[in-house]
């Protein structure tokens, strides 16, 4: 049991990475990883310009058993929002804000699908 829950965090963080990299790429800025408030966690916190990307990373080593991305739910989705409402008081941010999901399947080859204002 123990080694499945490490296969698991080792191939969320390898996700993790993957977007991260994906994003900076992409020419977004990463603000923070990993962010924590409460119960709730935002994977990564990118800025571009003056929007603030709260992003949720879902990661599947394959799309045997459906789409990374249909593992965001409702309740995961109100955690996200609570997580980047105390970060935005935290830092006093002023400007726009959107909520993506990278989606990444690691497979060969790797396949990432970043899908923009995910919640609306």
């Amino acid at each position: 049991m123990a080694s499945q829950k490490n296969t698991h965090l080792h191939t969320g963080q390898a996700g993790e990475n993957r977007a991260a990299a994906y994003l900076l790429q992409q020419g977004y800025t990463i603000v923070r990883k990993n962010y924590r408030h409460r119960r709730a966690e935002v994977d990564i916190i990118a800025q571009k310009e003056n929007l603030l990307i709260f992003v949720e990373v879902k990661t599947r080593g394959t799309d045997r058993y459906g789409y990374p991305e249909e593992a965001v739910n409702a309740k995961k989705e109100a955690l996200l929002l609570s997580a980047a409402e105390a970060f935005i008081y935290e830092t006093d941010w002023q400007h726009e804000i959107r909520f993506d999901i990278i989606s990444i399947t690691l497979n060969t080859p790797v396949s990432i699908h970043h899908i923009e204002d995910a919640f609306y």
